[in-house]
């Protein structure tokens, strides 16, 4: 019997396990602005990301998670939110989303969708009934607040984006919060009218059809409601762009009682079986928040923060200390792991020189495959792209434009899919909303769909293997030990009849590594140049031992 044989009998015995469908998925994020555009309009849209499902469904991940396609005045691309239940134009119709649900389900793919419950926008019905009068039957649904006495907002909490997270509203005669953008007030999270009409929410969705939720800023979902200030932050030799980083945001997001929301919109998805719900959670205190949220069988399925999105070095040490937050115990909550998505500059940009891309590229796709959790590939990802140097005339990121030129735009890893290695990559326009780029044209999915030796192919054959392997897919992490730039991991599952050990090095330096002991055992996979007795620059391996 072959080593891949083997895999998938082990494999087939975790499923008569009934280990659940989410729990180590290979999850593929789609944002739909930049995926495909089928109307030719410059922004990608639902029957574009349909018509190209067969690309996502033959790199065998498990599910797709879409950015927000909800109807929305764009002013931070779908996060403000003017309705919940319905599809913004410029991205189609329910109609369309009900057939891409339909054509996902067919080629075997769990669709996840965004939910955003910490604020929407100011055009949505609800706060335009609620900054008419403090005396509406919506009135308590946003945050509001009287001046100080000298007419300053009412506390000193600031904005994600720049400057004070308060705005004066004339109509009210009174300021209203918002963590991000002005026109992106948050809900008053402790209202239990608000809590509902967002659970109506959720199972609008969920009739629908889809399989599970990212939800967007649940640790802002709440705020203090005695309005503390925030104390200041510790002094660091980090550099400050924004007066955001200049606080220990405690008061302002954070509230104790979201867990007891979360625990609400669990009761809701267990009403509709094996749906899968992930947290995204950064900030301060971001592995305390991403377990509370996901602690025992009540909350949350799992949560993903920011370890290695904002990293400017990826190292051994960086790994292990991201692992060590979540080991194999009872009632601890399972990760999910990203190295790059829409908020993030693209991780061959950030961790590696210019002339090392392709090499590192490959070793990072095998890393991220090896990690025990939920992995999320971001589109663009398995081609290897890379940040798109956007002119500031061209900028289409306020949180970018804002803090000109210290932010690194997301506009640069949000740039149209290159499908085709052509002047508009086969997006489907002649003038994309945002330039392609053109050394990632030259990365595009044609180039690379028939070529064996390519970062698509490598990239399908890691994905396959973390499927056939449980180890890999929902094994412990029995080891991991930073060496120098040697990187070693060990997963082990036991259980259902099936049982597996894999040892897993990494070379995380352009330089080659001399007497690495090479584990004995069925060598699963490969990548760059591995030596009887060491690892070539950014090599890699996994061993069955």
């Amino acid at each position: 019997m072959t080593a891949l044989e083997m895999l998938s009998e082990n494999a087939g015995k975790m499923q008569e396990n009934k280990v659940l469908w989410w729990r180590g998925a290979a999850i593929y994020q789609i944002y739909p602005r930049s995926f495909m555009d089928a109307n030719g309009d410059g922004i990608g849209d639902l029957p574009g990301i349909t018509s190209r499902l067969d690309h996502v469904a033959s790199l065998g991940v498990d599910a797709i998670w879409i950015s927000p396609f909800f109807t929305s005045p764009m002013k931070d691309f779908g996060y403000d939110v003017a309705d919940y239940r319905d599809v913004d134009p410029i991205f189609g119709t329910l109609a369309d989303f009900d057939a891409l649900i339909v054509r996902a389900h067919e080629l075997g793919l769990k669709v996840l969708i965004d939910q955003v419950y910490s604020h929407t926008s100011d055009e949505h019905e609800w706060f335009v009934e609620s900054r008419a009068s403090r005396d509406n039957p919506k009135s308590d649904w946003y945050v509001w607040a009287d001046a100080k006495p000298d007419g300053t907002p009412p506390s000193n909490w600031q904005s994600v984006f720049g400057g004070p997270a308060w705005t004066w509203d004339a109509r009210r005669g009174q300021y209203y919060l918002h963590n991000f953008l002005n026109c992106q007030p948050q809900l008053n999270g402790h209202n239990p009218d608000v809590q509902d009409a967002l659970l109506d929410v959720a199972r609008f969705w969920l009739d629908r059809g889809v399989d599970g939720f990212r939800i967007d800023a649940l640790n802002f979902a709440m705020h203090d409601p005695q309005l503390r200030d925030n104390p200041p932050a510790p002094a660091t030799d980090r550099q400050r762009t924004r007066p955001f980083d200049f606080q220990r945001k405690i008061h302002n997001m954070s509230h104790p009682d979201i867990p007891g929301f979360i625990e609400r919109i669990r009761s809701v998805t267990d009403e509709y079986g094996a749906i899968f719900t992930v947290a995204e959670v950064g900030g301060d205190d971001a592995e305390m928040e991403m377990k509370a949220f996901t602690q025992g069988d009540t909350r949350l399925n799992s949560a993903y923060g920011f370890n290695f999105l904002y990293a400017d070095r990826l190292t051994p040490g960086l790994v292990c200390a991201a692992l060590a937050e979540w080991p194999d115990e009872e009632g601890l909550g399972w990760p999910s792991w990203a190295f790059e998505n829409h908020d993030a500059p693209r991780a061959v940009s950030r961790w590696c020189a210019p002339e090392d891309r392709d090499l590192f590229a490959r070793m990072k796709m095998l890393l991220l495959a090896s990690l025990r959790g939920n992995i999320i590939l971001y589109q663009g990802e398995e081609l290897g792209l890379t940040q798109v140097d956007i002119p500031f005339d061209q900028l289409q990121d306020p949180e970018a434009i804002a803090n000109w030129p210290l932010t690194l735009s997301r506009d640069g890893a949000r740039t149209p899919m290159p499908w085709e290695n052509s002047p508009q990559g086969g997006f489907g326009s002649d003038a994309p909303w945002l330039p392609l780029g053109e050394e990632n044209l030259r990365r595009s999915v044609a180039d690379q769909h028939a070529d064996p030796a390519s970062l698509l192919a490598l990239t399908r054959t890691v994905i396959a293997l973390r499927k056939a392997s449980p180890a890999l897919r929902c094994g412990s992490v029995s080891a991991c030990v930073a060496d120098g730039p040697l990187l070693r991991v060990e997963r082990a599952y036991e259980g259902g009849g099936a049982s597996e050990t894999v040892v897993c090095l990494f070379n995380l330096s352009p330089e080659p590594i001399d007497d690495v002991e090479i584990p004995q055992g069925e060598t699963l996979c490969t990548v760059n140049s591995v030596l009887s007795a060491g690892l070539g620059p950014y090599a890699a391996l996994v061993v069955r031992v």
